[in-house]
């Protein structure tokens, strides 16, 4: 009998163990808070086309591998939980002026010599589209492919998924403490304490939930993108509102949602879409996404015992149904050309010595 820890209950920790407990392995998931932290507080935008740029290759061909996983990963969550993950088709990135309209022809262009179709629209096919948007937006890049799902339905789906599985809710404090044979190391931001030299910091992210009320007009359908004073904005369709996202800020473990944060998060969304002034204010959160310096997660050995599924950053919802299938392959020793692009040993201070020319 295979025995596995896996030191995290997020939405990484809580799939992972899953496809393990699949797999064969008797797994036990270690975690104070199960299915909360950053996994609880997100957006669930699946876009890594339209949120690519120009050099970002590798996150690019890693992004669209983790999104072509997402329809067979989806249908098994439903098939358990009863419920569809997704709540939104397309992705809508819009521009208010002149170079952010540069800027959106620059990623389809770039796009392109990958292979990806994403059509720039001008304003009348924006408003075609979304005639919800404010006339202040010139211009949109629709990626027809990029959906996006409700982080909470498939962390409800996760948790009936590892019905059959031990989860403590407990915090490790050690890896050496743990008597498995093997450990997935997935605490998200709080990855570092428990291996120093993991390049993994927090990056705080606040959100908002907005529910729309009766004789309001009603949320986009599609995700909607842009960039408002130099600030990223996105709106996410919900079954009872939207949520609009994030802030990105360099605050450790700081999760206190700020007036600072809330103000500019509803006046750059109010920009795009007018009708949010009349929605409820439903719900000011804060998460710590687990951010590395090249926004590539890290997945693969840092010893004979350990596996890291961490450093995921604002894209863990994205890459969860990848990493699900990457690990408990890498847990039997075999890796992929998608897996080494976020193996740990790209930072040789992360992993033991033995290990930085490459998995064994």
């Amino acid at each position: 009998m295979r025995t596995l820890a896996v030191v995290g209950g997020g939405a990484i920790g809580l799939a992972v163990a899953w496809r393990a407990a699949e797999a064969g392995w008797t797994v036990t998931v270690f975690d104070p808070e199960p299915a909360r932290g950053a996994s609880y507080v997100a957006g669930g935008m699946l876009a890594p086309l339209s949120e690519g740029w120009p050099g970002e290759d590798r996150v690019l061909t890693f992004g669209a591998a983790a999104l072509a996983q997402w329809p067979a990963f989806a249908a098994d969550l439903r098939e358990i939980a009863g419920e569809s993950m997704f709540v939104a088709d397309e992705t809508l990135t819009v521009a208010l002026d002149s170079a952010d309209v540069t800027d959106l022809r620059t990623v389809s262009d770039w796009l392109a010599g990958f292979g990806h179709d994403l059509r720039v629209l001008d304003r009348a096919g924006v408003r075609a589209l979304e005639p919800a948007l404010a006339r202040t937006v010139r211009a949109g890049l629709h990626a027809r492919t990029e959906p996006a799902i409700d982080n909470r339905r498939v962390l409800r789906a996760l948790r009936k998924a590892c019905s059959g599985i031990e989860i403590r809710a407990e915090a490790v404090t050690s890896l050496d403490e743990l008597p498995h044979d093997r450990i997935v190391l997935a605490a998200g931001a709080r990855s570092a304490e428990l291996w120093p030299g993991l390049p993994v910091r927090p990056v705080k992210g606040e959100i908002l939930r907005l529910r729309h009320r009766p004789g309001v007009a009603p949320p986009p359908t599609r995700v909607i993108r842009a960039r408002v004073h130099g600030r990223q904005v996105y709106l996410v369709p919900r079954e009872d509102g939207i949520v609009v996202g994030a802030t990105q800020l360099e605050a450790g473990f700081d999760t206190a949602v700020t007036v600072g944060g809330v103000r500019d998060l509803i006046a750059d969304a109010e920009t795009i879409l007018p009708g949010i002034a009349e929605y409820e204010l439903a719900e000011a959160n804060a998460g710590s996404r687990p951010g590395t310096p090249d926004n590539l997660p890290l997945l693969g050995h840092l010893d004979d015992r350990v596996v890291a599924a961490t450093g995921h950053g604002r894209n863990g919802m994205l890459t969860l149904a990848l990493t699900a299938a990457l690990v408990p392959a890498l847990l039997d020793g075999e890796t992929s050309a998608i897996a080494e692009l976020a193996a740990p040993h790209r930072f040789p201070a992360s992993v033991m010595p033995t290990l930085q020319g490459g998995v064994r």
